[in-house]
């Protein structure tokens, strides 16, 4: 690792505006970076070499020629392999895309470049973002950075790796019932959930359309921040996009940096803090000892920044994980009819004398995992005639309830808090065969994924030497409140850094 790949995006865009170092030499020690790490990590899927160079210079001669540039011109970025990018192969983790090649760019990869920031690659992912360790990606799993035995966390982990093996100062990931904040949490990184409509869906490969939320990943809080005022805003493109301005989460990243609280009414979720039965969906024996142990000292440390500390009880969020894989399928079987082998993707089997069911079978028996097909096959299910009422409707309503806890906590406080996932990451191999022992990673990150609301992770210790988050979720629209919170709590444990040595 050198003086380059060690800043932060903040410090890597201050030097190269100041003139201390080019655009190009800050790529350029990235790709040797990843040269150097990745064949161990397997952050990446593809690299862009070529073009992060060319984005680079473009940045330089920019400068030069004394125009007005963004504040992240010229930092490196990796993007999940979820967001569509012209001309780069975007495979969603997935054989059924192997080198498929947008003919268009999706809002936030257009947003990214337009700000100038350079785009080293594209990062590996749990299949179309099913899974939370990587694990399910059809090119092989990611390996954390902290410990290559174990998994980064997922869907995307391949973007929270690429920051903590430092081959780059900030990612792109989605997140749908966590993808974002649990491999920030396994990881020792930052990964923002935005409120849901804040960042354009507009060119995401879509799993499910009605929790789909792309977002920030970085190593620091203010970091996250000015990629989300990046990426964030209204965009006619997405119907669902929020036509609002995008909350001052820089501004709120830099007060909270100040570690003054005082005023924040902070909430800890019962259902989220230790006492909710993860063991009951295969999760051994419930949260473990260590990370009940850092959030409770994390708890303690917001006391002392000034927050006051209270108790709040949202009695649905024991159903979320329930609802959540009810509905996820659901619209999984939906959105993933789409790839039938005739428009575009793989095609097997089409020798002349099959039919285009047949082809069509072929192809999805070839192209899709076995954590695709078992969502696919439970979302049919589920919307079946005589089942819909009784799965989907009744998940949905589920749904609205957790949404109303929400709100009536966010009457008793201005922020909610919990760890961010129960478990500290795990062994790569460890849990792949017991599908309900996966899902409880996302135990804690799902209610906020089924409301919509604004979450974030921000590392709050360590258990047995691996990384634990906490997670501040806010209202709708609050972004601001988590980054004013996770800054705060950062400016206070700043020990909590992805280790350089590990790669060494």
């Amino acid at each position: 690792m050198t003086e380059l790949t060690a800043l932060t995006a903040a410090g890597t865009a201050a030097s190269i505006a100041a003139g201390d170092v080019s655009a190009v030499e800050v790529a350029q020690a990235h790709l040797d970076r990843i040269e150097a790490v990745d064949g161990r990590v397997h952050a990446f899927l593809h690299i862009d070499a070529e073009g992060a160079l060319r984005a680079a210079r473009d940045v330089d001669a920019r400068r030069a020629a004394g125009q007005a540039l963004g504040p992240l011109a010229g930092v490196p970025l990796a993007m999940k392999d979820v967001v569509v990018t012209q001309g780069l192969p975007t495979t969603a983790g997935s054989k059924i895309l192997e080198g498929w090649l947008p003919p268009y760019d999706a809002t936030i990869s257009a947003r990214v470049k337009a700000a100038g920031l350079v785009m080293l690659g594209k990062t590996n992912m749990d299949e179309f973002a099913m899974g939370s360790s990587t694990e399910n990606s059809a090119y092989g799993p990611t390996h954390n950075p902290w410990d290559l035995s174990k998994i980064p966390g997922g869907s995307g982990g391949g973007s929270a790796a690429a920051l903590a093996a430092y081959e780059a100062p900030l990612a792109i990931g989605t997140d749908t019932g966590g993808s974002i904040r649990q491999p920030a949490a396994v990881t020792g990184t930052v990964g923002a959930k935005p409120t849901y409509g804040g960042v354009s869906r507009y060119g995401l490969i879509a799993l499910a359309s009605s929790l789909d939320q792309a977002g920030p990943c970085a190593r620091t809080v203010l970091d996250a921040a000015l990629l989300h005022e990046v990426i964030g805003g209204h965009d006619p493109c997405d119907s669902t996009s929020i036509a609002q301005p995008v909350p001052p989460v820089v501004a709120a990243a830099r007060r909270g940096a100040n570690g003054d609280l005082k005023g924040v009414r902070v909430g800890v979720v019962r259902e989220l803090a230790g006492g909710g039965d993860a063991a009951a969906y295969g999760g051994g024996g419930g949260y473990q000892a260590g990370v009940l142990a850092s959030f409770d000292a994390a708890v303690h440390t917001l006391r002392e920044l000034g927050a006051e500390v209270v108790e709040v009880g949202c009695p649905h969020f024991e159903y979320a994980l329930a609802a959540y894989y009810l509905i996820l399928p659901s619209e999984c079987s939906s959105n993933l009819a789409r790839f039938d082998s005739v428009r575009y993707g793989m095609r097997v089997g089409d020798d002349g004398t099959r039919s285009l069911e047949e082809v069509m079978s072929l192809t999805r028996e070839a192209g899709f995992g076995p954590e695709v097909k078992r969502r696919i096959i439970i979302g049919t299910y589920a919307l079946s005639s005589g089942y819909y009422d009784a799965y989907y409707g009744q998940a949905q309503k589920v749904r609205t309830l957790i949404a109303r806890d929400f709100a009536a906590a966010f009457e008793r406080a201005d922020v909610l808090v919990s760890p961010t996932s129960p478990f500290v990451a795990f062994g790569i191999g460890e849990r792949i065969e017991d599908p309900m022992a996966m899902y409880v990673n996302d135990l804690c990150t799902l209610p906020a994924s089924l409301a919509g609301t604004p979450a974030i992770s921000v590392p709050c210790g360590l258990s047995d030497g691996l990384p634990v988050g906490l997670q501040v979720m806010a209202p709708a629209l609050a972004d601001d409140r988590c980054y004013r919170v996770a800054a705060a709590f950062e400016a206070a444990t700043e020990q909590f850094r992805p280790p350089a040595g590990v790669l060494a």
